[in-house]
């Protein structure tokens, strides 16, 4: 099985990640990139780590997506750019399209001509995704809060939740801002868009789904992390069970889910970084249940579980082309 591969908008962090997992992926073949300000470019001078791995180029080409010659199409563009490039662009009903932005996550919002999509988290809707043909990927922390969350909607006991979760500068996209600056990110940390992040909204959908009850709030606080990549995330609320009741809850939800593991053993970052692991673990002090939860904002926060998902819409084995080693040192 040769899968036909076209990647939009392929010059960011997103974009790179994916090239590089799907270059090693023994079932996919890239057939372009797309970059309109990269033309013409080796892939290699853009992402420097690849070179010598694959001789690709950018185009601005998009006349294979009209022909129908890509199997599965990948958005990595910015926000609100990805519906966009698809009203600007006629592209074949036999082509899958997975979008990493945040245009198609929420329900009110799922739908683009006369494409549905839908949300891509596996470890919620599996079943759904194999029998898509749009997905909308997850949001990086949304991805990490709600992995630290599913079990406990499944089985009715969420309370008001209070997370803080830290990233690294990756998170930020590779666009120069103040805050992204090696100067400004070393020995340093801030909290942004307290309360308001824009991943609420399809974390909040995704617990009705398991939890119908709208009375429950995620208050969110996130950080900008001193270092590149990772998400780290401590979700506390209100919980009567035990800790050991609790771990046997959250054990058996993820039984079968490959990249999701729940430790007894406190967990840190490195952990998961180049990865597409999510680690969960759980403690608890009287009726507080705290979760700690952590990802790699590119791989199980962005590209890597877009692959995931890929290999999940064309009958793939799930973990296909993502067994990777965490770089523990």
């Amino acid at each position: 099985m040769s899968i036909n591969i076209g990647i939009i908008g392929g010059a960011g962090y997103t974009g790179g990640e994916l090239i590089r997992l799907l270059i090693h992926h023994p079932e996919a073949e890239i057939r372009m990139i797309h970059s309109r300000s990269n033309a013409g470019k080796a892939v290699s001078a853009i992402h420097q780590d690849l070179i010598g791995e694959t001789s690709l180029t950018f185009t601005d080409d998009s006349s294979p997506l009209e022909k129908g010659s890509i199997d599965v199409l990948f958005l990595c563009l910015g926000h609100g750019e990805s519906k966009k490039f698809l009203a600007e662009n006629t592209i074949a009903a036999s082509i899958k399209i997975i979008d990493l932005a945040n245009d198609f996550r929420l329900a009110a919002h799922a739908n683009a001509g006369n494409r549905q999509f839908v949300y891509g988290l596996p470890e919620l809707n599996r079943d759904i995704i194999k029998t898509a043909k749009n997905i909308a990927n997850p949001g990086c922390f949304a991805t990490a809060i709600q992995l630290g969350l599913l079990p406990l909607a499944k089985a009715g006991l969420l309370a008001d939740i209070y997370t803080t979760g830290i990233t690294g500068s990756t998170g930020a996209g590779q666009s120069l801002a103040a805050t992204s600056h090696f100067s400004w990110r070393a020995n340093n940390i801030q909290a942004y868009k307290t309360l308001t992040h824009q991943h609420l909204g399809e974390i909040g959908e995704s617990l009705l789904q398991l939890q119908p009850v709208n009375d429950v709030d995620v208050h969110f606080v996130p950080w900008r992390g001193d270092f590149t990549r990772g998400i780290f995330i401590s979700s506390t609320l209100h919980c009567d069970e035990s800790l050991e009741e609790m771990y046997t809850l959250f054990e058996e939800y993820y039984k079968g889910h490959p990249f999701t593991t729940v430790s007894r053993e406190p967990i840190f970052l490195k952990q998961v970084v180049n990865t597409n692991k999510a680690v969960i673990q759980l403690e608890k002090a009287g009726t507080k249940l705290v979760v700690h939860s952590s990802i790699d904002n590119l791989l199980k926060g962005a590209s890597g579980q877009a692959v995931q998902n890929m290999n999940l819409v064309c009958g793939l084995e799930e973990t296909t082309g993502l067994k990777l080693k965490a770089n523990y040192f």
